[in-house]
């Protein structure tokens, strides 16, 4: 016989647990595994505890599906899981038993209606966004760097200032100056056109070709400066 693992839930310390674990009692349950937890909390660790001690051949079993899962999508993925592992499931108050064909069918209904929410969710996103664009707007997170951020960085970019300095002065990353400089030199292509200007505020430890060559000027200069050493009397 297949080895049967229960698992119950409860809201509250206030409800008692009681007919879940006479329910999975009787219904062969060798171990049970109880949460205090709502639906929507997502730290179970009797769950995550049960679900680690399943062996491929043994039945999960609750005494309703809505105590295993937050939604229809998240009992779905624990299912598909269990599938994968070869454990079977059963719901005790549904009559949901994928060890029967009913259940399996059942389950297969079930995956292709969580299939179809994610594709109309996915749908109605791409819809938003493209209405979004057509009156102006862009969707996604907001960027840090607001026109006035935008101004006082090129501005500050403009009298030499680095990268790394803007961002610490305007406590945004790197990566977001730098994309707003860019957007900057793209709507305007005078923009820090020069490039030797642009090799002076390479970030610390980069070496362009320019600066290596004075810095090879330098040196060479200061080895003809050097006076040479007279020879002692003999």
């Amino acid at each position: 016989m297949p080895n049967i693992i229960g698992y119950a839930r409860v809201s509250t310390r206030d409800q008692n647990p009681q007919l879940q674990l006479d329910a999975l009692t009787h219904a062969g349950a060798a171990r049970i595994f109880t949460d205090t937890a709502t639906g929507t909390n997502i730290n179970r660790p009797q769950l995550k505890a049960a679900l680690e001690y399943l062996n491929p051949g043994d039945v999960l079993v609750v005494w309703k599906l809505d105590r295993l899962g937050r939604s229809v999508r998240d009992c779905i993925g624990l299912l598909e899981d269990l599938h994968e592992r070869g454990i079977e499931f059963r719901s005790l108050t549904q009559g949901f038993d994928t060890t029967t064909a009913q259940g399996k069918f059942f389950y297969t209904v079930m995956s292709a209606f969580a299939e179809l929410d994610v594709e109309l969710l996915r749908e109605r996103t791409y819809e938003g966004l493209a209405a979004a664009r057509r009156q102006g707007r862009v969707g996604g997170r907001p960027t840090v760097m607001t026109p006035e951020r935008t101004a006082d960085a090129v501005r500050k970019y403009d009298e030499g200032v680095r990268i790394s300095q803007i961002a610490t002065v305007l406590g945004v990353g790197r990566a977001s100056v730098r994309r707003a400089l860019e957007r900057a030199r793209a709507a305007d292509p005078d923009f820090n056109a020069d490039a030797d200007s642009q090799e002076a505020r390479k970030e610390p430890g980069t070496r362009t070709g320019a600066q290596a060559d004075r810095t090879k000027a330098r040196a060479a200069s200061a080895r003809t400066r050097t006076p040479t050493r007279k020879q002692a009397p003999r």
